[in-house]
């Protein structure tokens, strides 16, 4: 086995002669580095998935800022700096989903039977929804009928009924908060 530092020295070369195009010399860096790569990262995360997913990071990480590496410099500290710096980024985005998640083991179940995963019935029928809007004010069920239910808009509305757009535009507002509290009982 070779010792750290002339391990780093070798590491230092391959490096070098990958940035100079050697993909031979790139790929036996890789190969060799990824032990301590794992060992760097097995510091921060303990389950093995996350440490290979970690792991393929730092490698993508090396690959994309391989031109920065200085040869004259250890090539150790270097890669240990980006598998510290992806391990850590990994504990925060996990820490953020925690945060932000909730596991529901359930939360995936459907069922066969169609009615099943219905959660709302319809709050109401045409024939409710009929008698609710009869039972408007009269400017407020003339707002539905000529906005909602015949689609017209503010300006044909106005036209049509001779009143003016900002009455049309209350009555609306005004006959459908009264049809939902009617209807749901909000």
């Amino acid at each position: 086995m070779i010792d750290g530092g002339a391990e780093d020295k070798a590491w230092s070369r391959l490096m070098a002669a990958a940035q100079d195009g050697d993909r031979k010399a790139y790929e036996a860096l890789l190969r060799q580095a990824v032990p301590y790569i794992c060992a760097v990262v097995r510091g921060l995360h303990a389950a093995p998935d996350r440490v290979e997913e970690v792991v393929q990071e730092v490698l993508l990480t090396v690959h994309r800022v391989r031109h920065t590496y200085d040869p004259a410099r250890p090539f150790r500290p270097w890669l240990a700096a980006i598998a510290r710096r992806r391990a850590i980024d990994a504990l925060r985005r996990r820490r953020r989903m925690e945060t932000h998640e909730v596991f529901d083991a359930i939360a995936y179940e459907t069922f066969a039977d169609p009615a099943a995963n219905k959660h709302q019935e319809r709050p109401a029928t045409t024939e409710h929804l009929s008698m609710a809007v009869a039972n408007l004010p009269a400017r407020q069920r003339e707002a539905v009928r000529l906005l909602k239910l015949r689609g017209l808009s503010l300006a044909e509305a106005s036209a049509e009924s001779g009143t003016s757009v900002a009455a049309l535009k209350v009555n609306a507002h005004r006959a459908i908060k009264a049809l939902r509290k009617r209807l749901t009982g909000e």
